[in-house]
């Protein structure tokens, strides 16, 4: 802990770098005493869960040095206090000796905000005298087998872990430990690992599995040990706190990790015979080289290094593993054709790296579930995919691939993809990106319920027509940017769960949804369109007139960007509309002249 802290205060005053780095512990913390001795400093530290020792750390003692301050917290009562909140003021009251239980729990602590989170939410379950005892007697003998204070919280937190519900969920934990230290770790790519390592029951489809990682996760940020993290790119994010990481390290002997650490070669690994995961992610490895005898490896996490070459007989040994990631990888640009000696193999992710074509025998790969591909500006051809009988999902967002006639017999036989309900059913993200495209118009059929984002870039396309009503019930993002013809949008009254909208470049757009059209559906006039859009961003419409005929409540709506449009002069919006409160919602706007000339529905201020 102290060698972390070490390198944090080098790096806020300008001691870090690559002569820093070669120096150890005891020349770091003299080094940057030296430098601190003669001056006045103000040093914070949180997060502190064992006793300061400043010679560790190399920091003059501030009584010693004139106008310098230290400052960290203590937390006795407050500790109390947040893990009686946790535990509950029922269960509290439901016998007289639970609150002096309460204390010694809460003293075992150490006033550490983690442990009092996550074992108060625990023993909030514990409804009796007993119980509450003998979380007393697992504490206290883990706590006596381990001196000093970083050897007892990770026993408290193993407490936690096997109170989790579930052997998987647990294994689900651990796995969060094969990412760096302070990861923003995509929930979506959590789930994929999990069900294509056989942690959830993918066999009843993706759907199912997804619902059962993303109760996973819930539970997991429930109950303190994964912390919801908000969304990076749009994506949602967890991530693991740093003590939990090696209370999870500490458990998982099976596992091998040097994530983050920029590793220069492949670990010195005692018996590769017992390891099952493995994460060498952030590496400075140039070559996979060698050929380790992994009889029980199941993941293999290899993303955002700089590999340039990748032995052949690397993957000779490893007749279980499921799971490989080698994105981000910018130098991979073919894979050794000994990747087919993974016959478990269920999910590869070569996005971000510069692959070109798919290894040959990819046959031999009957189990691949998951194939990304997204990103891959060299990839020419994915000659081969059509014998992959078992992919259920096929990423090639962002590839440089041509859609030419080879191209589309290899994707035709998967199964005819624009004919086909059992292929248009599953489609999650639908990519209409092709310069120069006219056509008279999309036709969706009305099967695409599970269609999450649409883009369409750079084409002529005179309508996009709407299938059934709610026949696209999972649709939370449309972005149509570069188009030419295209006049309304009416179809997005049927997406009653969109949230994003943004529309850049659409010179001949008049309105996004047409009166008449809308009403020849029938049951449209119980339809209130957009319920859950957030975001409206529109730019360069410049025969955009209307919006929508009439105001709309807009519940969620936060954020509306109008830029270019300057035949817009209503919208569809009164004092009623759009999300309330201290963070309600917000026009920008780049013309003064067209907020000046906008006329609104009332004199209410929204």
């Amino acid at each position: 802990m102290w060698r972390k802290t070490l390198d944090k205060i080098a790096q806020k005053i300008g001691l870090g770098g690559e002569e820093w780095k070669q120096k150890d512990r005891s020349q770091k913390a003299d080094h940057l005493f030296n430098f601190l001795k003669n001056k006045r400093f103000v040093l914070f530290l949180d997060d502190i869960w064992e006793k300061v020792d400043l010679a560790k750390i190399g920091v003059p003692d501030p009584r010693t040095q004139k106008g310098s301050k230290l400052a960290f917290t203590t937390r006795s009562q407050e500790a109390f206090d947040l893990f009686q909140k946790k535990v509950g003021q029922i269960m509290l009251g439901s016998d007289p000796e639970i609150p002096e239980l309460a204390r010694i729990v809460a003293k075992k602590c150490s006033g550490l905000p983690l442990a009092l989170n996550v074992i108060g939410e625990t023993l909030s379950y514990k409804r009796t005298i007993q119980e509450w005892r003998h979380a007393i007697d697992v504490l206290n003998s883990y706590a006596a087998q381990f001196s000093g204070m970083e050897d007892k919280i990770l026993p408290l937190l193993k407490y936690i872990y096997d109170n989790l519900r579930g052997e998987h969920v647990k294994l689900c934990l651990l796995y969060c430990a094969l990412f760096p230290e302070d990861a923003k770790i995509y929930k979506e790519t959590l789930i994929g690992y999990w069900m294509c390592e056989g942690i959830i029951d993918g066999s009843e489809g993706i759907e199912k599995a997804e619902n059962e990682g993303y109760d996973i996760i819930g539970s997991l940020v429930c109950q303190s040990v994964l912390m919801d993290s908000g969304n990076v790119d749009g994506k949602d994010v967890v991530s693991m706190h740093d003590v939990v990481r090696e209370m999870a390290l500490w458990i998982a002997s099976d596992f091998i990790v040097h994530a983050g650490v920029r590793l220069d070669e492949i670990p010195n690994v005692k018996n590769w015979k017992v390891v099952r995961r493995m994460s060498l992610m952030n590496s400075k490895i140039y070559h996979l080289a060698g050929s380790p005898k992994c009889p029980v490896l199941t993941t293999l996490l290899l993303q955002e290094g700089i590999f340039s070459k990748i032995s052949s007989e690397f993957f000779k040994s490893m007749p279980k593993l499921a799971v490989l990631d080698l994105s981000g990888n910018y130098f991979v640009s073919k894979l050794p054709n000994g990747i087919s000696n993974l016959i478990s193999l269920q999910y590869l992710n070569l996005s971000r790296t510069t692959i070109r074509r798919l290894p040959k025998n990819l046959q031999k790969l009957k189990k691949l579930i998951h194939l990304d591909l997204e990103d891959t500006p060299e990839l020419k051809s994915i000659a081969g995919i059509s014998s992959l009988q078992s992919l259920k999902v096929l990423k090639l967002e962002d590839s440089g691939l041509s859609w030419d006639l080879n191209t589309v017999k290899e994707v035709e036989a998967l199964e005819p993809f624009l004919s086909s309900q059992r292929l248009m059913r599953p489609t999650r993200s639908l990519q209409i990106w092709r310069g120069n495209l006219e056509s008279s118009g999309i036709s969706f059929p009305e099967t695409m319920d599970k269609l999450r984002e649409l883009i369409v870039f750079n084409c002529s396309i005179s309508d996009i027509k709407m299938g059934m009503i709610f026949s696209f019930p999972s649709l939370v993002k449309v972005s149509i940017v570069d188009c030419k013809s295209l006049r309304e949008l009416t179809f997005l009254m049927f997406a009653p769960n969109l949230r994003d909208l943004e529309l850049n470049n659409v010179d001949d757009l008049e309105e996004i949804i047409n009166k008449e059209k809308a009403c020849q559906v029938e049951n449209s006039g119980n339809i209130l369109p957009l319920p859950k859009l957030i975001k409206l961003h529109l730019q360069l419409a410049p025969k955009l007139k209307n919006i929508y005929w009439s105001p709309l409540p807009f519940p969620c709506l936060k954020t509306i960007y109008v830029s270019g449009c300057p035949n817009l002069k209503k919208l569809p919006l009164d004092s009623k509309s759009g999300k309330h409160g201290e963070n309600g919602l917000i026009i920008t706007y780049k013309e003064k002249e067209w907020i000046e000339g906008v006329e609104w529905e009332d004199e209410a201020p929204l």
